[in-house]
């Protein structure tokens, strides 16, 4: 049995901001903080910062998850930085050297293009230091939307979340790589662990999407949007010799359109029993802790994806595209499958294989998809490393409490485990 060492309850825990003659002044910036990745990211670095010593400020339109930077320990402030209108950009300046001067920021953390423009301006005319953060390989259409992307490339520092984007800012943007900072997304193991998970969270969610009992359950989280791999997953369960399967798309069709196209695509396929869409889920742990499968089977390149390592984290078989960053955070054939992009068939193929797993292959599966991410992919390690970008443009040091948590360790008497097998030889 792989155990796991428990984080600490706060993700900066292990470590604290040294020098300076007070605490400092961490200001990120965010459109808004509903669901989404990013917004995830925001949040655990302002428990960080507060876990290190310092004073976290986090500026956004607001959202249901706003709570969560107050109940950190953090502050919150309300300003429109998610607009694109130029005038309302051009006043988010004024308003965002108020906040800096108000409460003596030290360093602007900007993680997205449109509040990059003003927040690098504000932080220039206020004299301190400013970061960005690049989470995805924005198209570029024509010189305007160049013009515009590139703010997110004008940060002192630039942090990817992924070598696949900071690959695309130097051929693109022309950064110079040693302004490039890559800091792989964590999970929390706190959150994305097996044992984590109580029955009646199980019970809630398969009452809520009416699952049908004992059939395996194909989980594909993501919003309702082009790009990440409906329609082929669609073409793909038609395919499928396994039958005996029930599909759930979770997300959001936030222009209202897609999810029509969609629901005609599942009648014609004649899958109307077998799939459902529904909109959000409040308990991700759950939901895949019931999948016998987690596809991600995008069409375009994710910068990093969130999916494909808390699958892993639950040791749950996870299917993804061999492209973007999900190549950084799946081993194929040993803690999941990558499938070559927009190619239905292949997706059905491997879907049937991991259907056909038995119970040794999905232990041994388990076991070296959580010690992967216990290994590369973990909070703390996120975390920490964000903070000493930080430090290091503040001038500063961090003192290090202790080594990180969440080592896979074998316990006395229990059976030695398997590591780095291949899961199907055929795939």
């Amino acid at each position: 049995m792989l155990r796991i060492h428990e984080q600490g309850q706060n993700p900066g825990a292990n470590v604290s901001f040294s020098g300076g003659i007070r605490p400092p002044v961490i200001m990120q910036i965010i459109p808004g903080l509903d669901g989404g990745g990013v917004e995830q990211g925001v949040i655990d670095m302002n428990a960080a910062i507060i876990a290190a010593g310092g004073l976290s400020i986090v500026v956004s339109a607001g959202g249901r998850r706003a709570h969560e930077i107050t109940r950190a320990g953090g502050t919150h402030i309300q300003c429109p930085v998610n607009s694109k209108n130029p005038f309302v950009m051009m006043r988010n300046i004024e308003r965002l050297k108020k906040i800096i001067r108000d409460y003596q920021v030290d360093l602007v953390h900007a993680a997205s293009r449109a509040p990059a423009w003003s927040a690098r301006k504000a932080a220039r005319e206020c004299g301190i230091r400013y970061v960005t953060s690049c989470h995805a390989a924005h198209r570029v259409e024509n010189g305007f939307k160049r013009f515009y992307n590139s703010a997110i490339a004008k940060g002192e520092r630039v942090i990817t979340v992924s070598h696949f984007l900071a690959d695309y800012l130097v051929e693109e943007y022309k950064i110079p790589r040693a302004n490039i900072t890559v800091i792989h997304r964590g999970v929390s193991l706190e959150k994305f662990h097996p044992n984590s998970v109580t029955p009646d969270r199980l019970i809630k969610i398969s009452k809520n999407w009416r699952l049908p009992d004992e059939s395996p359950v194909i989980l594909l989280p993501s919003r309702l949007t082009e790009g990440k791999g409906h329609r082929e997953c669609i073409e793909a369960l038609s395919q499928m010799k396994h039958q005996d399967f029930f599909c759930v798309f979770v997300g959001k069709d936030r222009k209202g359109r897609f999810r029509t196209e969609l629901e005609q695509l599942i009648e014609e396929k004649n899958l109307q029993s077998r799939v459902r869409i529904v909109d959000q889920c409040d308990d991700m742990p759950a939901a895949y802790m019931l999948s016998s499968a987690i596809v991600c089977p995008t069409t375009q390149p994710e910068g990093f994806g969130r999916v494909p390592i808390e699958a892993q984290a639950m040791g749950r078989p996870v299917i993804a595209t061999d492209h973007g960053g999900f190549k950084e955070s799946v081993r194929s054939g040993e803690t999941g499958w990558l499938i070559p992009p927009g190619d239905a068939e292949a997706l059905a193929l491997t879907l049937d294989a991991v259907m056909g797993l038995d119970t040794r292959q999905r232990a041994v599966l388990a076991t070296q998809a959580m010690a992967h991410v216990a290994e590369n992919f973990l909070n703390e390690k996120m975390c920490r490393e964000t903070l000493a970008v930080y430090a290091d443009l503040l001038g500063r040091g961090l003192s290090q409490a202790a080594p990180l948590a969440a080592v896979p360790q074998q316990q006395p008497g229990e059976p030695p485990q398997i590591t780095h097998q291949p899961l199907v030889g055929s795939l």
